[in-house]
């Protein structure tokens, strides 16, 4: 199956990046970023700032959007048989040196899972020299697909996530 990402959800006061690989099948449905209701994405930001994550989808975009993420997947397009990355073919990068020309105050770029980086560094033009004035960190996957567990998932997060204001919690 033919499957085309999402536009970034960017604006110019973001300074994290934080990209998935390409979205699953429920996120492709729902036209939504970590559409997945069994993805512990949204339930990892909410423990991180401390905050609950609004319902509304559109609302969820603002909440990251004022705590400086953007959300984005290192896959345009590509070819794949259900949700798993494993599946992934015929695999087209975003353009991440205009993303990074066009928003300069990202600094950090967190990858949400080992194919991530993966597909970054593999498909990505000039991947090497877009990593030597930023900071790049992989964190574990928040899909359903990696078991190592909630508690796991979110200590090393917890670990790894970039300072983040206390006052918008």
């Amino acid at each position: 199956m033919k499957c085309v990402g999402f536009a970034p959800v960017i604006d110019k006061n973001s300074s994290i990046l934080l990209l998935g690989s390409m979205p699953g099948e429920q996120s492709l449905t729902k036209q939504q970023y970590y559409g997945n209701p069994r993805n512990d994405f949204w339930k990892l930001l909410a423990a991180l700032y401390g905050a609950e994550i609004p319902e509304r989808y559109e609302e969820r975009m603002e909440w990251v959007s004022i705590r400086g993420i953007a959300l984005w997947d290192v896959l345009a397009a590509c070819e794949r048989a259900g949700s798993l990355d494993s599946n992934i073919r015929e695999a087209a990068s975003n353009d991440f040196e205009e993303l990074f020309s066009r928003y300069p105050r990202i600094r950090t770029v967190l990858f949400n899972g080992a194919a991530a980086e993966k597909l970054f560094n593999r498909y990505t033009l000039n991947a090497a020299q877009l990593k030597e004035d930023r900071t790049f960190v992989r964190l574990p996957s928040s899909s359903p697909a990696n078991a190592i567990g909630w508690q796991r998932k979110l200590a090393a997060w917890q670990e790894l996530w970039p300072n983040r204001p206390a006052d918008l919690g």
